[in-house]
């Protein structure tokens, strides 16, 4: 049988067996489970060669901007020719997009020869309108001469030149069809001018194909999975003022009031926590529907600036925010429906918040610490989001490998040139994907070890309070907080780090096989028949179980190692004896205590999220460049900030509750089931709870 614990987090009686000398909670410690930390710390310098492989090869541009035909990206200064301010991807031969859209067609999209502009260019209604090449050889004006005279050069060319124009060969090109900005290209509209056309053909041109293949044929490259995923990742960047705002400034504002609101109104915030929650869901779930379009005549546009007023198009990304509205609608029905439901518990999650508002009061550096691991992450986070943004677009650019027809008058030759006319695309190899697997799996572990530690640190914190009895003594120093920090330190990284180790492997886990399971359900391969779907759906579930175990074992695992210095393995199985021991006796104490406190940090979420709907809703992010795809990223990004940065500042009562706790389950133990260092508050909330609970089993 495991020995008592009082040697350890206890006091010392003198030689005489009359006074206590010794300190609180410092005595039996080594350092823990230090193979875990030299793992930790090699995994970290993976990352760091991680970051520098990805800012060697990355480019943020590319995840918004297209590529001209030379390879470059539109936009980007360092490109030849200087690209800046041409950040629009623009078709130069309506011929090469139709053939892209036609069936069994061998011509891709890829290899039609663009080239980067200011303006999506426009039919004039009284001649024929031209676009040309970047000008170089015998065409000798500058790039800006070439953008005002709107990058036609027509009346300098050769015979010879003009030829191969009216051939679609260029070095020009004719302006036939109307184009609007989508997502930094120029789209057609399959609506050709009759005066463009009219000039053309007096001029002997070639047959230009109208279709509504050439409206479908770039909007279909545009709204590929891999498109939609470089511009939601670009918006990350593009509202990084936003992540700041609303995902760090917000909750951490938002945290602290709740918490001094708990403290100092205790009895009135369980019920202001379970209303306010309700409102917000209610006000996300509104967002979504606006931006939806099913709300008034807001609806997230693909289109960036000015455009044909009957000209509609959407994308990939409206219908994502649509599947996300009908979720959230799904979510907040649950979410009131709870909310109703325990109504009648709200009385029992009031008396046990009070523990922890006394233990707040009695060490008030407690609502200021959690400052320090915000701190900590906050810095993390700024330099992982700006990682996250090179890797995922540190491909190579490389040259097409085709056979087709793609013929274009060269310049720099003075002829057409049919070699090595294909285009240019971003090709990722399978170490790239594996390098935003490692970065994606640093970042879940860093911030579950960031979190762990204020846990542990809090934990020890709050033991001190309760092995003195409730009371501040001359023993426990004046700023117990960074005396457990010093212990964490000192001894027990290690554990934190193995910890948070295993929730991380156990949720990258669970990812991957929902992952697996939602490619099966695409491919409707999912298991037939009521033994395969048993087993199927029970496996689900079982590993659901073993994960919200581990989380728990955790937590109460931090809580002992906080308290005994003992390695993680170890705490874990002190913790789960005493709760197993005492579990008839706590019975469900703290369970609607952790069902306010979820919502708490739900509330502070859901405002980030609202905060950042408003925010991304101005003209900043709506037009020009740093115009979003769709608010469906950030306003996710800030919703998951908040919820870290609230279970940061709410680990003070939930750590508190939870070492209390533990520490009256251990005080007990050892003496005879009565403990003698409980605090008489929670002596008395804990006789209102079996009270309360017989109540409640009485009526039902």
């Amino acid at each position: 049988m495991r020995g008592p614990l009082g040697a350890v987090i206890g006091r010392y009686p003198s030689s005489d067996g009359q006074s206590e000398v010794g300190g609180i909670i410092k005595h039996n410690r080594k350092c823990r489970d230090m193979v875990a930390l030299i793992f930790f710390i090699g995994f970290w310098i993976g990352m760091i060669v991680n970051i520098s492989f990805a800012y060697n090869r990355g480019n943020p541009l590319r995840l918004t901007y297209g590529l001209d035909y030379k390879g470059n990206v539109c936009g980007d200064k360092h490109a030849n020719p200087n690209l800046r301010e041409l950040d629009l991807r623009y078709f130069l031969n309506p011929n090469q997009v139709y053939e892209a859209g036609t069936k069994n067609s061998q011509f891709k999209l890829a290899n039609a020869r663009t080239i980067c502009l200011m303006d999506c260019p426009i039919p004039s209604e009284d001649s024929l309108n031209w676009v040309c090449d970047y000008p170089e050889g015998d065409i000798r004006i500058s790039m800006d001469d070439w953008i005002d005279r709107n990058y036609d050069y027509f009346e300098f060319l050769t015979p010879d030149m003009r030829n191969t124009s009216l051939q679609l060969q260029g070095p020009c090109y004719p302006v036939i069809f109307p184009s609007v900005n989508v997502y930094w290209s120029c789209q057609y509209i399959a609506r050709a001018s009759n005066m463009s056309l009219r000039h053309w053909h007096e001029m002997a041109g070639v047959n230009i194909n109208e279709d509504i293949i050439i409206d479908k044929s770039i909007h279909r490259s545009i709204n590929s999975r891999s498109a939609a995923l470089k511009r939601y990742v670009a918006d990350i960047g593009k509202a990084w003022p936003v992540l700041i705002v609303c995902g760090g400034i917000v909750p951490l504002f938002l945290s602290v009031f709740w918490l001094l609101m708990i403290r100092h109104f205790v009895a009135g915030m369980t019920w202001i926590t379970v209303f306010l929650f309700n409102f917000l869901i209610i006000s996300v779930t509104m967002f979504y529907y606006l931006k939806a379009g099913w709300i008034g005549h807001d609806a997230i546009s693909p289109i960036i600036g000015e455009s044909d007023p009957y000209y509609h198009v959407s994308g990939r990304e409206e219908y994502h925010i649509r599947a996300v509205a009908v979720l959230m609608t799904v979510i907040m029905i649950i979410a009131i429906l709870s909310s109703i439901a325990i109504i009648r518990r709200i009385l029992m999650a009031t008396s046990v918040l009070k523990v922890a508002a006394k233990v707040i009061g009695e060490v008030q550096a407690l609502i200021t610490f959690p400052i320090i691991p915000y701190v900590i992450l906050a810095i993390f986070y700024m330099f992982w989001f700006s990682a996250a943004l090179h890797m995922f677009s540190s491909g190579q650019i490389l040259q097409n490998d085709c056979s087709s027809n793609c013929c274009a008058y060269d310049l720099v030759s003075k002829r057409v040139n049919c070699d090595r006319c294909c285009g240019y695309s971003l090709h990722y190899s399978p170490h790239v994907a594996l390098a935003v697997l490692f970065h994606l799996f640093g970042c879940y572990w860093a911030t579950q070890f960031v979190i762990a530690c204020s846990s542990t640190v809090i934990a020890g914190s709050v033991a001190s309070y309760y092995w003195a009895h409730g009371e501040t003594s001359q023993e426990i120093p004046f700023l117990p907080v960074f005396a457990s920090m010093k212990r964490l330190m000192r001894y027990s990284l290690g554990s934190v780090a193995l910890g948070s180790l295993l929730v991380s492997l156990v949720e990258s886990v669970r990812y991957i096989l929902e992952s697996i399971r939602r490619k099966l359900k695409v491919a409707n391969t999912t298991p037939e028949g009521w033994p395969s779907k048993v087993k199927f759906y029970s496996s689900r579930c079982c590993f659901t179980c073993i994960q919200s175990t581990i989380r728990s074992v955790n937590r109460n695992a931090y809580i002992m190692i906080a308290i005994t210095g003992k390695g993680f393995f170890k705490a874990s199985a002190i913790a789960t004896g005493l709760i197993m021991n005492n579990i008839l006796r706590i019975g469900r104490v703290n369970v609607i205590g952790d069902v306010i406190l979820f919502l708490g940090k739900l509330c502070v979420s859901l405002s980030s999220a609202v905060f950042a709907f408003l925010m991304l809703d101005t003209h900043k992010y709506r037009s020009a460049h740093n115009k979003i795809s769709s608010p469906l990223f950030p306003v996710l990004v800030c919703w998951w900030l908040g919820y870290v940065v609230a279970t940061l500042f709410f680990a003070v009562v939930e750590m508190s509750i939870d070492t209390i706790i533990l520490s009256f389950c251990q005080d007990s133990e050892e003496h005879q089931g009565n403990a003698q260092y409980a605090p008489p508050l929670l002596i008395e909330t804990l006789n209102d709870q079996n009270e309360m609970q017989r109540l409640t089993h009485g009526s039902s």
